[in-house]
């Protein structure tokens, strides 16, 4: 479902394609713990044609943790700014 492509500027960049559903998630987050903090990390979503709740989920914590986002599908950032709102009504 991804693969691994490292530039010569410091950039690690992790690109996801296809179906990225809630078994995936570990085998992402396994590269992305060995790569975080040692250089800039970006999630390439441009060939990712269907997610889940989960991993829209796991997206914004990507975010949060300054993780970039790379040509990410509209109906997936929508998604994620649902969510986020909603979390941030259930603070209140």
């Amino acid at each position: 479902m991804f693969r691994i492509r490292k530039a010569g500027n410091g950039q690690v960049t992790l690109a996801l394609s296809g179906r990225i559903e809630v078994g995936d998630l570990a085998e992402i987050e396994q590269q992305l713990a060995q790569e975080v903090g040692m250089r800039s990390v970006v999630l390439d979503l441009n060939d990712v044609t269907l997610v889940n709740e989960s991993v829209v989920e796991f997206l914004v914590r990507c975010e949060a943790a300054s993780i970039s986002l790379r040509d990410c599908p509209g109906y997936i950032r929508k998604w994620m700014e649902q969510s986020k709102e909603a979390a941030m009504s259930l603070k209140r």
